[in-house]
């Protein structure tokens, strides 16, 4: 019985044997297989990785020369930007220049119309003045007044005696330096034709004779009677203003006529006597503006 199971397992062992080392054998196939695997797989990574970056640089490479090229490009961009101002700068200051060059030379041509319209306005008048004295040269005088009183003093004039005729025969007396006789008939002719267009001419007349005479109180008191009876003659006041400035002058009262000739250039600015009272200021050695009201730079 023990025989038999001693060649029983011997007969078995190198079969046991056998199947061992086969075993043994494709484990060491698949070790091998398996090793040979992952180095495979290593290479593959390996060249996955490698090719990953490259790509990755190539990605920076790119990167950095867009960034280049940005950074060039706003270069460029602001230079050209900045040439785009300062070209379009110049001609839109000389545009402006222009336009107040303009401004300018049309304020004047509105000036210089004004100042003529104001000018044609006083030869207009003076026309008038000098049509009525060649009128009176060539008409006979009035007649004298008769005994009963009518005349000088009366509240009516005496017959045959218009308001055109007497004015001419009054600037005719004034033209040839009858002082006397022309004021008196100027005063007639504000008494009695007090509210015709020529009162304002003949109340300036009287203070002009009354300048003419040296009497300079009298033709202040006249040019103030014309001023405020008459507010609305530009024409007149303005000669009157002047006047009543080189009357005060007259009698040493240089601050009063200063600012009688100030007062004329302000209300009436573009006329002849205000450039006369300018000339009369800066020969006194004054401004025209009036210091309280000078502006303070």
């Amino acid at each position: 019985m023990r025989l038999t199971r001693i060649l029983f397992a011997a007969t078995l062992l190198p079969a046991l044997t056998f199947a061992q080392k086969k075993e043994v054998q494709e484990m060491q196939r698949d070790v091998l297989l398996m090793q040979d695997q992952v180095r495979s797989l290593q290479r593959t990574v390996d060249e996955k990785m490698a090719a990953l970056t490259v790509l990755v640089q190539q990605t920076l490479d790119t990167a950095n020369k867009a960034n280049t090229a940005v950074a060039l490009l706003e270069r460029q961009l602001d230079d050209r930007m900045k040439g785009q101002e300062k070209s379009v700068a110049a001609p839109v200051a000389g545009l402006g220049s222009k336009v107040d060059a303009l401004a300018d030379e049309f304020r004047f041509v509105r000036e210089t119309i004004n100042e003529m319209n104001a000018k044609m306005s006083k030869m207009s008048t003076q026309l008038a003045d000098v049509t009525q004295t060649v009128q009176t040269l060539q008409a006979p005088p009035p007649p004298p007044p008769d005994a009963t009183g009518t005349g000088s003093g009366s509240s009516t004039p005496p017959p045959g005696v218009t308001a055109d005729s007497l004015y001419r025969a009054a600037l005719q007396d004034k033209s040839t330096s009858k002082y006397d006789l022309a004021l008196a008939q100027f005063q007639d002719f504000l008494r009695w034709y007090d509210n015709t267009d020529l009162a304002p001419n003949a109340q300036f007349h009287i203070g002009d004779i009354h300048y003419s005479q040296g009497s300079y109180e009298k033709a202040i008191e006249a040019f103030n009677l014309q001023l405020e009876k008459y507010p609305e003659n530009a024409n007149k006041n303005a000669d009157a203003l002047f006047m009543k400035g080189r009357s005060l002058m007259q009698l040493g009262r240089r601050t009063d006529a200063a600012t009688e000739y100030r007062t004329l250039i302000q209300k009436y600015p573009r006329t002849e006597p205000a450039d006369k009272a300018r000339a009369e200021l800066k020969n006194m050695g004054l401004s025209a503006t009036p210091p309280s009201t000078r502006k303070k730079r």
